[in-house]
């Protein structure tokens, strides 16, 4: 006798004739709703479901208790060069949160498209979806864009060392204000995470999303930030606020030896071309608490003179990140 099954049964897999009764004269049973469905695939252990992730609504009155301002920014770009490349898309995500990480209410979105001088690069279409046909004749709303920008406390990018310089080179709202990046100063590894790209971030949180265009990847990072960690009951954005709120040490390897450039980047220095203002040399950032122990290596390792006094400089949310 062959025997079927209907996937779609409550209580699970019923056989097609069971005591006598045809599959056609069976009593039918109520289809398994979606919770059930997602239940049961999970409790066979060998599922893995990722959830659509759904924006939050944006409020006109925010919940009381959140006393802070944070603005999620992210920029597409024509290319890696804030000197050379232009912003073709800007999109902001601003909401309420207080010290302890909390996320209170998004209060407000925005989302615009630029024209650049140039074509839009076909390697960006590939990877954005943006097209030169998308951007002709678009311009970024500055007004609406400050009007989430200046109230902001704190202004969040993955990866603030790109949109930073992109954005302040695009107009001075932004020069002014405290940043802090979601990919250097949470430790997503001690959080279980395998990488630091929200995409990977997204899917270990068990959401999917349409990536790399501004403000879809903002929403996503604002659900990435408000997950709650599960040892201590800390979000990512406590992390977050906290390291913004500490000051951190730039110590620049100036007239370092040559043959000792291998070491200097092994232990995580960058070259500093000279620039803005700055050293032509090696460089690191550490927190205050570590920049004695920084210059003591330095001093014993690279120089190998106990009284050398590299240039340093202390930066605040203010300043880091910047060109």
């Amino acid at each position: 006798m062959t025997q079927q099954f209907d996937l779609f049964v409550a209580g699970g897999p019923a056989p097609g004739n069971v005591g006598g009764l045809s599959a056609g004269r069976r009593r039918s049973a109520p289809a398994l709703s979606e919770d059930d469905m997602v239940r049961m695939l999970r409790e066979t252990e060998r599922y893995r479901i990722l959830k659509k992730l759904e924006a939050r609504p944006v409020v006109t009155s925010p919940r009381p208790g959140f006393p802070l301002r944070g603005v999620i920014l992210d920029t597409e770009t024509t290319g890696l060069s804030h000197r050379k490349d232009e912003i073709i898309e800007i999109g902001a995500v601003a909401f309420t949160f207080d010290a302890t990480g909390g996320v209170g209410d998004v209060i407000g979105v925005y989302g615009g498209l630029r024209q650049p001088g140039v074509s839009v690069p076909a390697e960006i279409t590939k990877l954005t979806g943006i097209t030169d046909d998308m951007v002709a004749g678009q311009t970024i709303d500055l007004s609406a864009l400050a009007a989430l920008i200046e109230p902001a406390d704190l202004i969040i990018a993955h990866n603030a060392r790109f949109d930073r310089p992109f954005c302040e080179a695009f107009s001075p709202i932004f020069s002014a204000k405290a940043w802090a990046c979601s990919v250097s100063e949470i430790d997503w590894s001690g959080r279980g995470f395998e990488g630091t790209k929200l995409g990977y971030l997204v899917g270990q949180a068990g959401y999917f999303h349409d990536g790399h265009r501004a403000v879809d990847d903002c929403f996503a990072l604002l659900e990435v930030l408000a997950l709650t960690d599960e040892d201590d009951g800390h979000p990512p954005l406590s992390e977050l606020y906290q390291a913004s709120q500490q000051s951190r040490v730039r110590i620049f390897a100036e007239n370092s030896p040559f043959d000792m450039k291998d070491h200097l980047k092994a232990r995580g220095y960058r070259w500093s071309d000279g620039s803005d203002g700055r050293p032509k040399s090696w460089w690191i950032e550490v927190g205050e608490d570590a920049a004695e122990d920084e210059l003591g290596y330095l001093r014993a390792e690279i120089y190998r003179w106990k009284d050398a006094d590299p240039p340093v400089k202390r930066l605040t949310a203010f300043d880091r990140f910047k060109a």
